[in-house]
């Protein structure tokens, strides 16, 4: 990282609020061996939330290979309509296939799209400066979304594509194993928690999910609209990094 690069990331650590950096790598590091640091556990209540069934995955040596299956069953995808109104290929998920926190977007944008990876625009951008004032770069996390294809116009994905599309992120999900799961944005956090309530009303709340804690918080493109909320998108970031600091 040049200097240039550093002023802005510092600069927009100082607009989130962060006062401070560790350089203990001990709790970015999952499977090491080595001890995590304890953390207060959060405040925020932990109601349970549903998890819908899906077939489980099969067995592979490693989660890496269990991905890579997945990728492969979906395929150059045509099981719901998504495939005949414009979308350019299957954007399927990046990061590390043992992330101990998992980012859940809503659906591919145009960027993405175009080079199969979530999360390269200016929401993308955005949300790897994130990631980063946690002390994490975007090759700790995994990063996916409900829906694996570009709606046309980014419209929000419809109940037929989110129930064809979605057991492949639950598949995901249970091959990672993640701590923690950050749900992007109104559409990812009422899609997962099975919810119509407003994501101003659930976010600050942490959920069980699949194994893992839940925790909704504004979308990346929200915050490009809406820099005020920045604040508590931080504030969401910091339950997420006590959570992966604690062992519990």
């Amino acid at each position: 990282m040049d200097r240039n690069q550093l002023a802005e990331h510092l600069k927009f650590a100082a607009e989130l609020g962060v006062t401070g950096t560790s350089r203990d790598a001990t709790w970015r590091r999952r499977g090491t061996g080595e001890a995590r640091p304890a953390a207060p556990a959060p405040t925020a209540a932990i109601p349970a939330a549903p998890s819908p069934a899906v077939q489980p995955v099969a067995f592979s040596k490693s989660p890496a290979e269990a991905l890579s299956a997945i990728r492969a069953d979906i395929g150059d995808c045509t099981r719901c309509k998504l495939h005949t109104l414009g979308r350019t290929q299957v954007v399927f998920g990046v990061g590390h296939p043992s992330a101990d926190l998992m980012f859940v977007g809503e659906a591919p944008g145009g960027d993405e799209d175009i080079q199969g990876i979530p999360f390269v625009g200016r929401a993308g951008q955005l949300l790897t400066k994130i990631i980063e004032a946690i002390g994490l770069t975007r090759d700790d996390v995994y990063i996916a979304n409900v829906i694996k294809c570009r709606p046309p116009q980014n419209r929000n994905p419809e109940p037929d594509e989110v129930e064809t599309c979605e057991p492949f992120l639950f598949r995901q999900i249970d091959v990672i194993k993640p701590k923690v799961i950050v749900a992007l944005g109104k559409f990812a956090a009422q899609t997962l928690l099975r919810t119509d309530a407003p994501i101003s009303r659930i976010r600050g709340k942490v959920f069980e999910y699949r194994g893992a804690k839940l925790i909704p918080t504004f979308h990346p493109a929200y915050l490009l609209r809406n820099p005020s909320s920045k604040r508590e998108v931080w504030e969401d970031m910091k339950v997420a990094r006590g959570l992966l600091k604690s062992d519990a």
